[in-house]
């Protein structure tokens, strides 16, 4: 079996609504201490800061994008009332974007995300 990473990918389904779902990225590169994956695009980046007690209301993503959390706590809540908790370290995708030729309905569309820990949230943004 190959070496892969997971990435957690939260994606608008065919419905509207905000989900998770996980696939593999291969790390075909490299060398065995230190195995890599392809390249992938990016087009810019973004820190942001969140204080304790911060949350949103529901939104989408306005552009698909790596999120990176760097210290502290990010949790995302779906619109099924789940909720996944994201710690320093934790990376995942996100494209959840309002599905082509509608527009944002913030009862149906989106998730909303908030500091989930005790102290700051500082997560790094890259656009794909």
């Amino acid at each position: 079996m190959s070496a892969s990473v997971v990435r957690v990918i939260l994606f608008t389904d065919d419905s509207g609504l905000a989900r998770f779902r996980e696939e593999h990225i291969p790390l075909s590169g490299g060398s065995p201490p230190t195995l890599l994956s392809a390249v992938m695009p990016a087009t810019g980046y973004q820190f942001r800061r969140s204080e304790p007690g911060f949350s949103s209301d529901f939104h989408c993503t306005t552009h698909p994008q790596w999120v990176v959390i760097l210290r502290g706590v990010m949790e995302i809540g779906l619109r099924d009332g789940s909720w996944r908790r994201f710690a320093a370290g934790d990376v995942f995708y996100s494209a959840d974007v309002v599905p082509a030729g509608q527009t944002f309905d913030p009862a149906r569309h989106g998730h909303r995300s908030r500091n989930g820990g005790q102290g700051v949230l500082e997560t790094l943004f890259v656009r794909g």
